[in-house]
């Protein structure tokens, strides 16, 4: 079953949350907001799918001060800043966090909606991609110590007959675990291989 996307819209101004709640529930999206970013983490849930629109400046913790917060604890949500005064450094910094973008009130409507479904874009393309990195690891976990040993060889492109040489083993051998390595990891051929395991190197 797949969960709906949510906006998680974080702003201490509560015209601001309301009207902008309104437009983008007009757009048929779902909202959550919250008054601070503190309130905002006492309900957050990181498996739940979507993105953050945080004021830049707020009591308590700030916009910035949320987004490392996140980061910190391996958190990947993809955030809109909105700022009425918002600096050139602090922006940068924003982006450098991997912001989506850092908008200035009052915002336009179309470019604010723009950018929210550019963040809920990126949002499933990392989940998408967090998932199929799950299913990677978990092939790889059922590899024999001396399977993955043989298939991280392969992977970076060794011949059979180097890493017999370099296990002090046959070939024979070699293409034994080879051959059971990409069976369990259902893949046809040293390219698939070799792309499998760069990503999961990243």
């Amino acid at each position: 079953m797949t969960v709906e996307s949510t906006v998680f819209l974080v702003d201490d101004d509560p015209a601001i949350r309301d009207s902008l709640r309104l437009l983008l529930e007009s757009e048929g999206l779902r909202v959550m907001d919250f008054a601070t970013a503190e309130e905002f983490l006492s309900h957050h849930d990181p498996k739940l799918p979507g993105c953050l629109v945080a004021d830049l400046q707020m009591p308590g913790l700030s916009g910035l001060e949320l987004q490392q917060h996140l980061l910190g604890n391996g958190v990947q949500r993809p955030m809109l800043f909105l700022t009425g005064f918002g600096s050139i450094s602090e922006a940068v910094q924003a982006i450098q966090g991997g912001a989506v973008d850092f908008l200035e009130k009052p915002v336009d409507a179309e470019t604010f909606l723009s950018r929210v479904q550019t963040a809920l874009a990126t949002d499933r393309q990392q989940r998408k991609n967090q998932f199929r990195q799950q299913q990677m690891q978990q092939q790889f976990d059922t590899l024999t110590p001396r399977e993955y040993e043989i298939i991280a060889r392969v992977a970076v492109g060794q011949a059979n007959k180097v890493i017999a040489m370099e296990l002090g083993i046959s070939e024979r051998t070699v293409e034994l675990h080879r051959s059971r390595g990409m069976k369990k990891l259902q893949l046809r051929t040293v390219a698939e291989l070799a792309k499998h395991w760069n990503e999961m190197q990243t």
